[in-house]
């Protein structure tokens, strides 16, 4: 079947977790595909529907929740939700963020003359907590027809009749006349207790969609001199200096950036010509990056997951939460240092250091326990990586930190026992992955010095790739 789906352009989709993908709308729009071409359009042309209504002021808190607000496809199993597969989706602060922004900020949405076209992403660039994932969830609802029929025709021709299901579909196409989103009905594959929906691999990246904010904010002083007139050139130079302090610090300028472009939100049409002239380093960036996530994430997933299997009997589920956390973190440590589970940690030889990847190792090792393993869960003070629950009165932390962060040994000193009080209670976990031998010597020089008995919990995994036995031997 991975043949199967490569050769229809799809990718992988992994059963078991979220993959850290997103589908990218600019790839739509720098396409040479024309149907890729006429998806952008479509979504174009919903926006500027959104644009007129707003702009005409006919949209109230019930539209704004039928037009903007729209459920996580988490079907496509990508985005990386630690908790299964299942994300908050689009709400009402999107929707907010999205409709002011087409009334105030970007009336010409639609009409922009610098850029070679409209783009979505410009709507949220000057927006906090909108990013990667609402542009993405956004776009995927907007083309959700088109992945439809694309898995539909690949089930018809590949996939058993046993193994599908004729599935009613929500908010499929939307109807201009009426105003309304309209349901469809599809022949697709069914897992376990729900369809999958494929994704063409070419439309996905990894990390971060091309038009994005840390890059406007980045190249914010070339986009800036890069302006052609000269007058309005001048004015948003004298402007930026005016709201930029003097000895400023980086937080400072973002801020002094951010009033900028809100006060002349035309310079983000010259940022997306240069990121419109530079389309074909987003096709081959985003395969790249596609690319290094099948091989970590589909081939080595696929290998611990028969681990896992074969050591299921072994690590059935004990009495308490605490004892079968303990043998959890233990079988992944055996996992990681001698059953080549480092190597999804490395790309081409170096090192890839990101706790997000050891979370989704230790999501997969909880797949069929009885026990509740909730990730980030904020009860008053932060959120904790996990939570492993049966019940009120029987619940552990679980904390992941790599050597290298620079706050671990104020981490060490404090988080574990700030979380265990504001989630009532007294089981925890450390969990510390190390890449180099310095970085293991630096962590046993904390845990000495903060004098960290041995059943505090604080559990040290070796990551390194030069002091690995070969899995034969391990």
């Amino acid at each position: 079947m991975p043949k199967t789906l490569a050769d229809y352009g799809a990718f992988n989709v992994s059963p078991i977790v979220d993959l850290p993908l997103f589908i990218d709308p600019f790839l739509l729009f720098t396409s040479d595909k024309e149907e890729y071409q006429k998806l952008h359009d479509e979504i174009v042309r919903y926006l500027r529907f959104l644009r007129d209504k707003s702009v005409q002021g006919q949209v109230n808190k019930g539209l704004l929740k039928a037009w903007y607000c729209f459920k996580e496809v988490h079907q496509n199993r990508l985005g990386f939700c630690l908790s299964g597969n299942r994300g908050a989706g689009l709400g009402m602060k999107f929707a907010g963020a999205l409709d002011q922004n087409l009334s105030k900020l970007f009336k010409d949405f639609g009409t922009e003359e610098v850029t070679q076209g409209s783009h979505l992403e410009k709507l949220v660039l000057i927006r906090d907590r909108v990013g990667r994932d609402n542009i993405s969830d956004f776009t995927t609802n907007l083309i959700k027809g088109f992945l439809l029929r694309y898995t539909e025709t690949f089930a018809k021709e590949h996939v058993v009749e046993e193994k599908r299901k004729v599935v009613r579909i929500p908010r499929v196409e939307f109807n201009y006349q009426a105003g309304v989103w309209i349901d469809g009905e599809f022949d697709l594959p069914w897992f376990v207790d729900d369809y999958v929906l494929l994704t063409p691999e070419d439309i996905l990246t990894k990390d971060e969609i091309w038009i994005n904010k840390e890059d406007l904010r980045k190249d914010f002083p070339r986009i800036r001199d890069a302006v052609e007139n000269e007058a309005l050139r001048s004015q948003i130079e004298a402007y930026f200096m005016k709201v930029l302090p003097e000895d400023y610090t980086a937080k400072e300028e973002r801020e002094a950036i951010e009033r900028t472009l809100k006060r002349f939100p035309e310079i983000i049409d010259h940022y997306i010509k240069d990121k419109e002239d530079r389309g074909e380093e987003a096709i081959e960036r985003s395969k790249g990056k596609v690319s290094e996530a099948e091989h970590r994430f589909i081939e080595n997933l696929g290998k611990l997951a028969s681990l896992i299997a074969e050591r299921s009997q072994f690590y059935s589920s004990p009495s308490t939460t605490l004892e079968e956390t303990r043998r959890k973190i233990e079988f992944l440590k055996h996992v990681i240092e001698n059953q080549d589970g480092y190597r999804l940690f490395y790309v081409n030889g170096q090192a890839v250091e990101r706790e997000k990847d050891l979370q989704i190792l230790f999501k997969l090792v909880w797949e069929g326990s009885p026990s509740s393993a909730d990730a980030e869960v904020n009860n008053g003070r932060g959120p904790v990586d996990f939570k492993i629950s049966r019940g009120a009165k029987d619940s552990t932390l679980v904390e992941f930190k790599l050597a290298s962060n620079s706050q671990l040994e104020r981490n060490l000193e404090k988080q574990v026992e700030i979380y265990k009080t504001a989630n009532q209670t007294t089981q925890s976990f450390k969990v510390i992955m190390f890449f180099k031998a310095y970085e293991e010597s630096s962590v046993k020089r904390i845990i000495q010095r903060l004098k960290i008995p041995d059943e505090a919990g604080v559990i040290l995994i070796d990551a390194r790739q030069d002091n690995k036995p070969s899995a034969s031997k391990a």
